[in-house]
């Protein structure tokens, strides 16, 4: 079976059929057994994330990442008869003249609109294609989000294209007439919030947008929120035209045949956006399909106008970083969406056959839908010189902003597909580090709450060494330093910030063998002394080190480091070792966890530890599964869904990492918790512990970073890509 990715009816559900996808994927699949928790429909940054978070599109509103509903509604009107592709059945008015809404002579509306039948679900990592059908019409709906790694000007772009393409499935000819619209949520934190709306005619565009009244830009900083500055922007192309009413005018009129154009537009502004509820409406003119496809296309994109603060200087969204406008956007995506519907297609064909090839059809349904959430965690911004930088948000962590081991997780999708896109991730945190604002011997935690990356916030923030995490941020940065090296075949990245990585390799020499009381990334399970895992990261980062100075010719220096790296390793093979298995704690025996720092030392080639160590575990871990997963250590049944990634790629069989995938992929198909991604999760019952739509997932990538071919690969083709030759570079202090 192969999998392209279609991902269709639970078992819950009838078993659905694959449509023949005009999105023209090379191989598809039918699965009746693959069920996503969420689907990605506009995805692009913390605050510009909707999502269906239902098994059918109009079986709840669309929601934001939060779980706060942002909607959409969509109908079609089939010979005369009205459906549903988006949302659930809407409120209707049940006396038209309390609204004002105008209806043609004899029209009258229907009790209910009933939703076409979902046929189809076609994920990429690029692109969302729902399938719907009814009376003999097939709708094809197409979310395109170009999420091209190589090329930061489209990847940092705001802008989803809604594509609609209808045609005839039983050889007769219908009449048809679409409809969509979104509400005024898109633009607000809060529902009872103030917004204005406009429409307007932009060379050829049909344009409306929803915006705060108060527009108070990064005037909140914080986890559970959504953005309530700048504005949403709803554009038709193709005879499309946009109209500004309240949600029961819009969708009654269509519903009974009635034109949007002889509504009553809203004219009291401002007003709440749960005020009659304004939406952005858009119709095209009524057309005959037949066999022949008919198709229509929408813009959906957000303006932030600031995007980031840094160290109290306000930054730009990266595609505005030469002062381009919301208005150039949407033109130039018109021009644009050819040649990028292409390049998507191609990414998604070699990306996806990569992860079918090395982790098999489950690791490949896992992988696409982690690939468009990391992304759309982060905040994509203009440093002061101008170059990309990016801001992972911890979403429903702490909201904590550029989190080092937020960073360490999700690295190996960067380090795959763009160093670039690391070093963008990292120069915010090092520069912090490299300032004298910083005066720990280790590393730091965060930047600040997200959107605001003005210094530390967790722990004892900029002041005292209270529930920091020492040992680890210091190691997440070493190892990530040399792994972007490795890639890169260079150090020159790592050597801009040598006093820093040669204080904390110091650091660690003395303190990461056997750490003190303190807490890991792993924070939600308190402090823990004598972490063995958190000793490995230890070990591998001083391995690290080693590499780092032999790459920038310091041999004395790099000889000193593996030796005492090789030196440490052997001692912590005797201090953790418990028969079949190495222990959580050196001093607690009879404990267990995972091993997933080890990973990068079979990755990076360190050679530290014995193969007989992960073998050892890993055969351990097999023993320890639960119908869900495999628990994080021995304390509790939860689990995280990034390292047990890490922790099945140090298996050796192909057999033994399918095991991992098959009781994951059993948990998204079970979780009650209909989210995107959750990473922390309970491995008996299959719910969410917390956290959701967290870039962590981005950590499902180490499975092909693990294979030195695949990784060459896309090295190189990120290397050579002429979008990143004209790129500046992300390293300017």
């Amino acid at each position: 079976m192969t999998f392209s990715v279609t991902h269709l009816a639970h078992s819950l559900l009838p078993l659905l059929v694959l449509m023949p996808c005009v999105v023209a994927m090379a191989r598809a699949a039918e699965t009746a057994h693959y069920r996503p928790p969420a689907v990605p429909l506009v995805v692009h940054d913390p605050y510009f994330s909707v999502w269906s978070m239902s098994d059918h599109l109009t079986d709840d509103w669309t929601r934001h990442w939060t779980g706060a509903v942002n909607a959409m509604c969509g109908l079609i009107r089939i010979d005369g008869k009205v459906y549903r592709w988006a949302g659930p059945q809407p409120n209707l008015p049940q006396t038209p003249q309390d609204v004002g809404l105008v209806l043609p002579d004899g029209a009258h509306l229907p009790a209910e609109i009933p939703p076409m039948e979902q046929e189809g679900l076609t994920i990429t990592p690029t692109q969302t294609t729902y399938r719907f059908s009814a009376d003999g019409v097939v709708l094809d709906v197409e979310f395109l989000n170009p999420l091209l790694p190589d090329d930061p000007d489209v990847l940092a772009q705001p802008l989803t294209y809604l594509t609609l393409r209808v045609h005839s499935a039983d050889h007769r000819s219908h009449e048809v007439a679409l409809y969509y619209d979104c509400s005024a949520e898109w633009a607000v934190n809060t529902p009872d919030q103030l917004v204005v709306g406009q429409v307007e005619s932009l060379n050829g565009l049909s344009v409306g947008r929803f915006g705060t009244e108060a527009q108070p830009i990064l005037g909140a900083a914080g986890d559970n929120r959504r953005i309530d500055w700048g504005y949403f922007y709803l554009a038709a192309a193709s005879k499309g035209q946009v109209h500004l009413l309240s949600d029961q005018v819009a969708r009654g009129a269509f519903a009974a045949g009635g034109s949007l154009s002889d509504q009553p537009t809203i004219t009291q502004w401002p007003r709440a956006a749960n005020d009659h509820w304004p939406v952005l409406a858009v119709t095209f003119p009524p057309f005959h399909v037949a066999e022949a496809p008919v198709t229509h296309q929408l813009l959906l994109a957000y303006d932030e106008r600031y995007s980031i603060e840094l160290m109290g200087q306000r930054l730009r969204p990266y595609w505005r970083r030469n002062g381009a406008t919301i208005a150039q956007l949407l033109q130039s995506a018109t021009a644009d969406f050819a040649d990028l519907q292409r390049r998507c297609h191609r990414f998604d064909e070699q990306f996806m056959e990569d992860m079918r090839h090395v982790g098999g059809e489950r690791y490949e349904r896992l992988m696409t839908l982690a690939y468009p959430q990391c992304l759309a965690a982060h905040g994509y911004a203009a440093g002061p010189n101008g170059q990309l930088l990016l801001f992972p948000k911890e979403n429903f962590s702490n909201g904590c902003i550029s989190t080092v081991d937020v960073i360490y997780p999700s690295a190996p999708l960067f380090l795959l597909l763009n160093t670039d896109l690391l070093k963008a991730l990292l120069t915010p945190v090092m520069d912090y580090a490299a300032s004298p604002r910083w005066k720990f011997p280790f590393a730091p935690h965060d930047l600040g709450t997200y959107p605001l990356a003005n210094g530390q916030v967790y722990g004892g923030g900029e002041k005292s060494e209270v529930d920091q995490m020492p040992v680890e941020e210091s190691g997440n940065l070493l190892i990530l330093m040399a792994a972007e090296a490795s890639i890169d075949g260079n150090a020159h990245f790592a050597e801009r910030y040598w006093p820093e990585l040669e204080k904390w390799a110091s650091y660690l020499k003395q303190n990461g063998l056997d750490p003190a009381n303190q807490l890991c990334t792993d924070d939600f399970a308190g402090h823990l002394a004598h972490n063995c895992n958190l000793s490995i990261k230890a070990i591998v980062a001083l391995g690290c080190f080693a590499k780092l100075c032999q790459l920038t010719g310091r041999t004395e220096q790099a000889r000193e480091y593996a030796q005492l790296a090789h030196s440490m390793a052997q001692q912590w093979m005797q201090m953790a070792d418990d028969g079949d298995h190495y222990r959580l704690a050196f001093d607690k025996p009879g404990t267990w966890s995972q091993k997933y720092n080890l990973v990068w030392d079979k990755i990076l080639h360190l050679n530290l530890f014995p193969e007989s160590v992960a073998r050892k575990e890993v055969a351990f871990y097999l023993t320890k599964m639960n119908p869900y997963g495999l628990p994080l250590d021995n304390r509790a049944t939860y689990t995280k869904l990034d390292w047990e990634v890490w922790t099945a790629t140090l298996a050796e069989s192909r057999t033994d990492f399918d095991v991992f995938m098959q009781h994951i992929e059993a948990f998204m198909n079970a979780t009650p918790n209909r989210v995107p991604l959750t990473d922390w999760y309970d491995t008996i019952s299959a719910k969410q512990v917390g956290f959701q739509a967290r870039s962590v997932v981005g950590g499902i990538a180490i499975k092909l970073l693990a294979d030195p071919a695949v990784w060459h690969k896309w090295a190189q083709r990120a290397h050579s890509s002429e979008a990143m030759q004209g790129a500046p570079p992300a390293e300017t202090k």
